[in-house]
């Protein structure tokens, strides 16, 4: 088209211009960013992918207990990450260069870091609406986008983040924890991650980790921010479902109380190694309570719960045997059995 003058004419802006192709994302940062929130958040990915290739391969005939806790709990979450995502096991294997494996860990950590930073970002407001009853306001009232008056400098958020055990009423606790003059290590946890904020020093368990403000992240995350204040319907395409979640993770709920934590502070930039926050070892600390073999009865009570909360599908696999059922009988009679022959080895040592 030419101009008036007979000369080629500028661009049209009345005409749209050819249709530019999307840019098609790597399936690997999708799966990247369910993996941060439901397997590990603040892993180094390239580590975890070199570590898992060694140990797979020429550490491959070395027995259980030439590596370890630390080395064993990494390889865990390496074989978690190859479950998680479809034909990874196969593109690492075919991979013909390290820089190739290089770039399949950094989309990796790229998906993780982009979920952690978009949920960092829509905590940050949505988490005000949760502090208060209905029908109630926060007086003096929180910016739903500053954060500085947040954290010790408030009242609200710092009696929810003042440590399990801690008075917040004492006054001059409450001043050397805005001063900073006591500080709060990450494995020092926050009352608001008890049910209804109360802890009891007798019985540490009770109530841990099942706050309605724990609840209400975890949905905003995973099940979608409209499902907070309502169940959760199977046909929602929250994160979950488009992962097919259909149970919590350990990973999962300590990524929630990470991420509630940090929204409670007054900081404005999540950074796993802030050693004010120490959010590295929040998240750590609980995973390892989550983890722990001592505990498994605790945390599978735990969980059941979580899942009872968060996803209206779910049943528990195990059901109770019926009383009088053929199973309940042959299971009754071994038992006796078991007593018997204990109590005739009883008998004879004596």
């Amino acid at each position: 088209m030419a101009d008036e003058n007979g000369g080629p004419s500028s661009q049209d802006a009345l005409r749209l211009g050819p249709r530019k192709k999307p840019r098609a994302t790597d399936p690997l940062v999708h799966h990247g960013r369910h993996f941060g929130r439901s397997i590990h958040a603040l892993c180094n990915v390239h580590a975890l992918i070199n570590n898992g290739i060694i140990r797979t391969g020429e550490r491959s005939e070395e027995p259980e207990e030439a590596f370890t806790t630390q080395e064993r709990k990494e390889h865990k979450v390496f074989l978690s990450l190859l479950r998680c995502v479809p034909g990874l096991e196969e593109r690492i294997m075919t991979a013909e260069s390290e820089e190739e494996v290089y770039n399949i860990a950094a989309l990796l950590q790229k998906g993780a870091s982009s979920a952690r930073s978009d949920d960092t970002k829509s905590l940050k407001s949505a988490i005000i609406d949760w502090l208060a009853p209905a029908g109630e306001v926060i007086t003096p009232p929180i910016p739903r986008n500053v954060k500085n008056v947040r954290g010790f400098n408030h009242e609200v958020t710092g009696k929810l983040l003042c440590p399990a055990g801690i008075d917040w009423s004492n006054q001059e606790i409450k001043q050397k924890l805005r001063t900073g003059e006591l500080s709060v290590p990450g494995d020092q946890w926050p009352i608001f991650l008890y049910r209804s904020h109360q802890y009891d020093d007798a019985n540490p368990w009770k109530g841990l980790l099942q706050s309605d403000i724990l609840v209400k992240t975890f949905k905003h995350i995973f099940t979608s921010p409209s499902s907070v204040d309502r169940e959760a319907k199977a046909t929602r395409s929250g994160n979950a479902r488009i992962h097919g979640m259909s149970s919590v993770t350990r990973a999962s709920v300590a990524y929630a109380a990470t991420q509630a934590r940090f929204a409670l502070t007054s900081s404005s930039v999540f950074s796993r190694t802030d050693t004010i926050t120490d959010s590295e070892c929040f998240y750590n600390s609980i995973l390892d309570l989550l983890e722990d073999p001592e505990e498994v009865n605790e945390v599978d009570h735990l969980l059941t719960w979580w899942n009872r909360q968060v996803f209206p599908n779910y049943t528990v696999n195990s059901r109770p045997i019926s009383k009088d059922s053929v199973l309940a009988k042959i299971k009754a009679k071994r038992a006796a059995a078991k007593r018997s022959a204990l109590q005739n080895n009883a008998n004879t040592s004596v």
